[in-house]
């Protein structure tokens, strides 16, 4: 059963709408069906809510820590919680697969994926499940850093938009524990 589902993104303004905070602006979109809303919780370094899917109350966390050291925050709220790494879920944007592309695995490397690596560090695990959401490669010659924190071109938002409503519907069975159903939908 999943406890806990992160999002990964940047505070600020600034980064709101960029490829790289797909997490965020997934779970903007779940709390947004779901009702609810966002607290900051300065002890836990990140803004909290708690979500109702399919009959079951879910804490959901957006890190403030910035990307780069998500796992602060995701590693506070496990040890409170007493959420063991294989009952998250953390969402988040992927590099490797096109724009509207959405698959669900558990454990692996980090893939150069900076909040992924100090996920890993500060759990001491990466046992857990990731909700990958496509955000394509930059051209050839464009620098990564700069692509992952810009906005997405007016062609790339409807289809972000879509791999949100494509994964919500599984959420309920990822919670319940149903993740190899759930995977086997999303990946195919």
């Amino acid at each position: 059963m999943i406890k806990l589902i992160v999002g990964l993104g940047n505070p600020g303004r600034q980064y709101e709408k960029t490829r790289h905070n797909a997490g965020f602006l997934f779970l903007d979109d779940v709390l947004a069906h779901a009702g609810g809303s966002w607290q900051a919780d300065s002890k836990f370094q990140g803004h909290i809510a708690e979500a109702v899917i399919d009959h079951k109350k879910t804490l959901l966390l957006k890190p403030d820590t910035f990307m780069n050291r998500s796992g602060q925050s995701v590693g506070k709220v496990a040890r409170y919680y007493k959420i063991q790494p294989d009952e998250i879920l953390v969402v988040h944007d992927e590099l490797d697969f096109a724009v509207g592309v959405v698959k669900l695995k558990k454990g692996g490397g980090h893939a150069g994926h900076n909040g992924l690596r100090d996920i890993i560090a500060h759990l001491a695990s990466n046992e857990f499940y990731r909700l990958r959401i496509g955000i394509s490669r930059p051209a050839a010659g464009k620098v990564v850093a700069d692509y992952v924190l810009s906005e997405p071109s007016k062609a790339d938002w409807p289809l972000l938009a879509a791999s949100f409503q494509l994964a919500q519907p599984y959420l309920g069975q990822i919670i319940g524990g149903d993740v190899a159903a759930a995977m086997n939908k999303l990946n195919t």
